[in-house]
């Protein structure tokens, strides 16, 4: 029987209402009538995202020409100053947030149909006649989230840490809307690895528990035939799956769903989507070679679909099969690290059978883990070292060692020996996004080393705060800030839903629920 319409069903019923604030710019107004050329910065003060209206007028004569406006949204300072013209990325350049209107009559209240995340906004005038000058006489921001602001306790620690802890929460809110959105300037979509951290955030502040059940029911509604979940999804104008396919984020359902549970005691919600969870790792047997049981070696980003002309789409048509995300290094051999993600999700799935007391299927799956793991320690462990190696080239890396760690593979006295040899290896492939800085600093914690945790988070978010961030980033190079995998940093997401985890450490919120 084909459960999706019913978990779409669930899923729209569990829509939330948007919390809408009405903020005005701290600084730009009142404004100076502008001629041609003339421009206006506006500053919201903070990050917002929602929808803008410019009430605009005019001195002088009766205006006898539209005026032609160049309007510039920024998350960050650094944007205003990159342009759209030099853009030479190959992600879209539809994500600037940048746009050219033309007014025909004045005064008017110029409502945006779009809606923008931002702190700052640019007032460009590129025309208006001689015969009269434009005004900017207000503006506002109708500022929208599904957060409970009042169900955020108040955090105390450090000035550091109340710092961080407020921009963390900051950068969860703006992601909170109709769902858990990745990115509130791009990309506005739903994906598993990032509902993954937000939920466990929420927990620990805005406790949106309905909309992490909410999501769940999305991605078990938008998956394919085959009971495969993409790695994310679109919602407008229908629910839809992305041809996005990867095997940790499909494989992270499971962890989400025992979070879930785990925290709320909805174990209804738990039953209900169990199959949709299990059947991830019926599907994950395709990553693994059955002689070694080590995941194959691959270095693919995400799975792409081939569709075969005389058969319906599934998982036998999809191609590069071992793929996992991990985290953006494209330089990144993913084999050891996504045999130790099957093995923390495959834990995962064990806990959420034992919270549902559904005994079928335990004891094999236990006896798995104990051989996936026996035979990653055989293959991929060097004891001289200390070291989980991954690929055919045998490649250290700071991503296996984390995942390791986590998976709970080693004693926990090797596992930290672990992350201390990592450390002094010039040559290991470094993590490069928050979220992977994410899953290091879990690890520490893991592995008893609360006090490096949370030097680690305070250095690198903290790194963040110190260069004027509102919202933390998608992306963050303490030695090159402006970096970008997109080729520009103007299309880069600075209020990114990864990134938020800070307050789900400070306010003491581990793993296990």
């Amino acid at each position: 029987m084909d459960h999706r319409p019913e978990y779409l069903k669930k899923a729209d019923a569990l829509k939330p209402a948007l919390r809408v604030q009405r903020v005005r710019p701290v600084s730009g107004l009142p404004a100076e009538a502008m001629a041609e050329g003339d421009s206006l910065l506006l500053d919201f003060g903070n990050h917002h995202v929602g929808h803008v209206t410019l009430k605009l007028n005019y001195t002088g004569s009766h205006p006898d020409a539209p005026v032609w406006l160049r309007l510039k949204f920024c998350e960050s300072k650094r944007e205003l100053n990159e342009s759209v013209e030099g853009y030479k990325g190959w992600i879209s350049r539809g994500w600037i947030q940048e746009e050219q209107v033309h007014v025909d009559v004045l005064p008017r209240a110029l409502s945006l149909e779009r809606r923008y995340a931002f702190r700052y906004l640019r007032v460009e005038v590129l025309a208006v006649s001689m015969k009269f000058r434009l005004t900017v006489e207000d503006a506002w921001v109708d500022s929208t989230t599904s957060a409970d602001d009042s169900a955020l306790a108040p955090f105390s620690g450090t000035p550091e840490e109340e710092a961080i802890d407020r921009v963390a929460t900051r950068t969860l809110r703006g992601c909170m809307q109709d769902f858990f959105e990745d990115g509130p300037k791009r990309d506005r979509r739903l994906w598993l690895g990032d509902l993954r951290l937000q939920a466990l955030t929420s927990y620990a502040t805005f406790h949106g528990d309905a909309l992490v059940r909410r999501c769940l029911y999305l991605f078990a509604a938008a998956a394919n035939d085959d009971g495969q979940l993409t790695a994310c999804l679109f919602t407008e104008p229908k629910l839809e799956g992305d041809d996005n396919w990867m095997a940790d984020y499909a494989l992270f359902f499971i962890s989400t769903l025992k979070d879930y549970v785990e925290h709320t005691g909805d174990r209804e919600t738990g039953r209900d989507l169990l199959p949709v969870a299990l059947r991830q790792l019926e599907l994950s047997e395709s990553y693994f070679d059955p002689e070694t049981q080590l995941v194959r070696d691959g270095n693919a980003k995400s799975l792409t679909r081939e569709k075969q002309s005389d058969g319906p789409e599934t998982r036998a048509n999809m191609v590069d099969q071992s793929a996992f995300f991990i985290d953006w290094n494209l330089t990144l051999n993913k084999q050891a690290a996504g045999q130790a993600v099957w093995i923390y999700c495959a834990r995962d799935a064990l806990r959420l059978m034992e919270l549902l007391d559904e005994a079928a299927g335990r004891q094999a799956l236990e006896e798995k883990i104990e051989a996936r793991s026996a035979a990653a320690v055989a293959r991929l462990y060097d004891p001289a070292r200390g070291l989980f190696l991954s690929g055919a080239e045998r490649q250290v890396s700071w991503a296996s060692q984390v995942w390791f760690a986590l998976a709970d593979v080693l004693p926990q006295e090797a596992a930290r020996r672990a992350l201390e040899a990592v450390a002094k290896e010039p040559e290991a492939t470094i993590m490069v996004s928050p979220y992977m800085m994410h899953h290091y600093v879990d690890a520490l914690y893991h592995v008893g080393c609360p006090d490096q945790a949370r030097r680690v988070m305070l250095d690198y978010w903290g790194g963040m705060v110190k260069l004027g961030a509102d919202t933390f980033f998608e992306l963050y190079n303490p030695a090159n800030p402006d970096e970008s995998p997109y080729g520009s940093p103007i299309v880069n997401s600075y209020c990114h839903a990864w990134s938020c985890t800070p307050a789900y450490f400070l306010r003491g919120t581990q793993r296990k629920l």
